[in-house]
């Protein structure tokens, strides 16, 4: 396989990097590669000739695009139609990653990758126009909606991943009031590249849904990341509605991973034993 990975620098795509090894032919970050270029990334994929690119890059600053939804839009969809294209045009494979943000979250049982999107936010809207465009570029391709993501090299501008955000804020001796009324199964970054990896060998095309197993609130990954930490600090628990967030998150943004598990693949273990194994 020889791929090109964009988004490189982040949490996913620093993993995808690294198990890919001498695979990957090209890795970038939006210093080396702005998906919102469409020319290029096409002088870039056509250089390159991958079989494969992956798609790492993301907007990811929910808050944020409720008021800068063109830059949002910008990078979640313009920037996934235009790697589709250059992928298509020299018959490589897109591999997407999206969001459990597609789901408004008021279903009460894990979402199937048939269930209807209905994002409740900005963000969630330019994840799910990416997927879109992807799928009506003619470019063969497999989406792989995730939730949650952990992992080395998470949002610079807020500071880390939010497993890295309250580890560090205890450390400062910050009082801690997280969100328990949210559940999402948290998801580590290398897990889910190995993961992808082996849909991508599998020959999977589509949309799947990829997470680790178990799930939790948002307060209770901060709990449990304290725990292992071995800090002993009090989380206070608060409502969503507390927070006064400018976006509305799911309240339950459960995937159902039954699609990939029918492939026969190696389901992703517990979530916390993957958090044991990140604060290592």
């Amino acid at each position: 396989m020889r791929a090109l990975v964009a988004g490189a620098t982040g949490q996913l795509g620093r993993a995808l990097v690294e198990r890919l090894g001498d695979r990957a032919v090209l890795a970038a970050g939006r210093d080396g590669l702005d998906v919102r270029d469409a020319e290029a990334v096409h002088r870039a994929v056509s250089s390159a000739r991958p079989d494969v690119v992956f798609n790492a890059s993301a907007y990811n600053n929910v808050d944020g695009a409720e008021t800068q939804i063109a830059e949002a839009l910008e990078v979640n969809a313009a920037g996934p139609r235009n790697l589709a294209r250059a992928a298509r045009d020299v018959g490589a494979l897109l591999v997407h990653v999206s969001t459990d943000y597609v789901f408004d979250g008021l279903k009460d049982k894990p979402y199937a990758e048939d269930d209807c999107p209905r994002p409740g936010n900005a963000y969630g809207v330019s994840k799910l126009a990416g997927e879109m465009l992807v799928a009506e570029s003619g470019s063969a391709f497999l989406t792989v909606r995730t939730s949650g993501l952990f992992g080395a090299g998470g949002n610079r501008v807020k500071g880390g991943s939010f497993v890295e955000r309250i580890v560090a804020k205890a450390r400062r001796g910050e009082a801690l009031r997280v969100v328990a009324d949210q559940v999402f199964s948290p998801t580590y970054a290398p897990d889910l590249a190995v993961a992808i990896l082996a849909l991508v060998d599998a020959g999977a095309r589509g949309i799947f849904h990829v997470t680790n197993s178990g799930s939790c609130t948002w307060h209770g990954l901060a709990v449990e990341a304290l725990r292992l930490a071995r800090i002993d600090v009090k989380v206070e628990e608060i409502r969503a509605r507390d927070l006064l967030a400018p976006a509305r998150r799911p309240p339950h943004s459960i995937l159902s991973k039954a699609r990939y598990d029918r492939l026969g693949l190696k389901p992703l273990r517990v979530w916390s034993d993957a958090l044991a194994e990140f604060l290592a």
